[in-house]
């Protein structure tokens, strides 16, 4: 037993309790599945990239910098 690094004992204790759970098993098949559709489905919808529309690094970091500038002074 003492034989044994920290890791595999770590691991070993959240296997033998994942084993044992009943409710946590659903539970964690829905949060897997909210995180499927939230970084899967939904990111293209709502986060699109902007940045791939340059061609070069300096024209990305120009963009960003201006759009912060331009963003932080109150109208």
């Amino acid at each position: 037993m003492k034989n044994e690094s920290i890791l595999w004992r770590v691991f070993r204790f959240y296997v033998d309790g994942f084993r044992s759970m009943t409710v946590g098993k659903t539970l964690w098949c829905i949060i897997l599945i909210k995180l499927f559709i939230m970084f899967c489905l939904l990111k293209p919808f709502f986060f699109p990239r902007f940045l791939g529309q340059f061609d070069t690094r300096s024209e990305q970091e120009e963009y960003v910098s201006s759009e912060l500038v331009d963003r932080a002074i109150i109208p």
